[in-house]
């Protein structure tokens, strides 16, 4: 029996289920979907973007590989996987990753692929997800995926007020024109403000998140809206295994080579760029009136590094204190490292 199962393709070499790898490129309306068998056979499908689309996907995929584990794999663009298909593959107990889409863009630049389409990009991740084996995905609590909705939409909102006062500079606006702006302007710092007081309410309300905006708030600099943006948008610590900067784009990217080629080394921005952009102004603060993110940005402007290099390794920095503070479940102190035993 076992022999024929493995023969079947439902069986590895050792006896272990196989597994077979499906790559996912969603857009709004339909999904492209591209199965890898266990026996290294490609099927491809397009699928409506619905749930009736995600149940017939499951029977798709349980139909060409049947006994076969299935892992699921799909770009983080676009906002359409994080609330639809993953939430619902992981729901029905499958696994799927949710990747970096610079990752699979490069890994189509190392395969050479020359075509940009919907197929073509399900078929690289369904091959970068066979060839890396990325980490299973895990959707945020109920309260933490009502908080990050909060907290993008007032991120949204102070763009758009912005983006409204930058048209406040033409010479073009007549008088009435610019009182419309005006109003749009306040009416949006209006809207933002109230996101920002509902992600307040729905913090205090939650035990476990109150108790983290304490911490946080713990550490100067970082206010409570910067508090709701790390909340919101950093992965729970006990997910993740150390403080990671590249989470955030902000691990440095150096480009050196032979003795020509020395650029200058700067942020590889190939993370979360939600958190990135919210660390920038607390970190500023943060030089000016933490004691060791200020010795820390002094010691490198010294050694000879650009104002803004060491301001990118500072926001590395707080990072790392937020991660800190939230792992040991301890208020931050600035005199911890000086405490350490050499």
């Amino acid at each position: 029996q076992l022999l024929a199962r493995h023969l079947a393709g439902e069986l590895d070499a050792v006896g272990a289920a196989a597994t077979a790898f499906v790559g996912v490129d969603i857009s709004k309306a339909t999904f492209d979907a591209c199965l890898l068998t266990p026996d290294g056979k490609a099927r491809e499908k397009a699928f409506p973007n619905t749930p009736a689309g995600f149940a017939a996907l499951t029977a798709w995929a349980d139909g060409h590989a049947p006994g076969a584990d299935a892992h699921f794999g799909m770009e983080a663009t676009g906002g359409y996987e994080a609330d639809t298909l993953a939430s619902h593959r992981h729901a029905a107990g499958r696994t799927v990753s949710v990747i970096n889409p610079t990752r699979v863009k490069y890994a189509g630049v190392m395969r050479g692929r020359r075509n940009k389409t919907d197929k073509a990009d399900a078929r690289l991740i369904a091959a970068y997800t066979r060839d890396e084996n990325p980490p299973g995905w895990t959707p945020p609590t109920p309260e933490v995926r009502e908080l990050q909705a909060l907290v993008r939409r007032r991120d949204d909102l102070r763009q758009l007020a912005a983006a409204e006062k930058a048209r406040l500079e033409s010479p073009l606006l007549t008088p009435a024109a610019r009182k419309s702006v005006a109003r749009v302007i306040k009416l949006l710092g209006k809207e933002a403000d109230d996101m920002q007081k509902a992600a307040d309410a729905l913090i205090a309300a939650t035990p476990g998140l109150a108790a983290d905006a304490e911490l946080l708030g713990s550490i100067p600099g970082v206010g409570p809206q910067t508090a709701s943006t790390v909340l919101a948008e950093l992965p729970p610590v006990a997910r993740v295994p150390s403080a990671q900067a590249a989470y955030c784009g902000l691990s440095p990217r150096e480009c050196t080579s032979g003795t020509s080629v020395r650029k200058r080394t700067r942020l590889s921005k190939s993370g979360n760029a939600r958190l990135r952009n919210a660390l920038y102004l607390p970190t500023l603060t943060a030089i000016r009136f933490n004691p060791l993110l200020k010795g820390f940005f002094d010691r490198l402007v010294a050694a000879g590094k650009a104002k803004m290099q060491a301001v990118g390794a500072c926001m590395r920095k707080l990072v790392m204190i937020c991660y800190g503070v939230l792992k040991n479940r301890t208020p931050f102190d600035p005199a911890f490292a000086s405490r350490i035993a050499p």
